[in-house]
């Protein structure tokens, strides 16, 4: 999520002219940087629990970007909402704010 807003900032600062531009510079694919530019969809709540969610030290992460990316893709806020809570649910998450 912080990879995203960092992006974001580049475009909207004019830094960076072009996502093209953004990709290069990031060392990513175009493709890549859109899976990532998408986050910024997410409903400004999910996106500071993203950004606040604790830090996992053992094993693979409770939550993916590959899982958050569908959920970003809904453009209905409230419909985010409940998918993120089923997932945070189903992950078992007992940090959320």
């Amino acid at each position: 999520m912080a990879l995203a807003i960092h992006f974001d900032n580049a475009l909207a600062s004019g830094r960076l002219r072009s996502q093209a531009d953004l990709a290069q510079a990031g060392q990513v694919t175009r493709a890549r940087l859109s899976q990532i530019m998408n986050l910024c969809n997410l409903a400004p709540d999910l996106q500071e629990e993203l950004l606040f969610l604790k830090p996992y030290f053992n094993g693979r992460a409770p939550i993916t970007e590959r899982q958050i990316r569908p959920i970003a893709a809904e453009p209905n806020w409230d419909k985010q909402r409940r998918r993120y809570r089923k997932l945070t649910d189903s992950a078992g998450r007992s940090d959320r704010g």
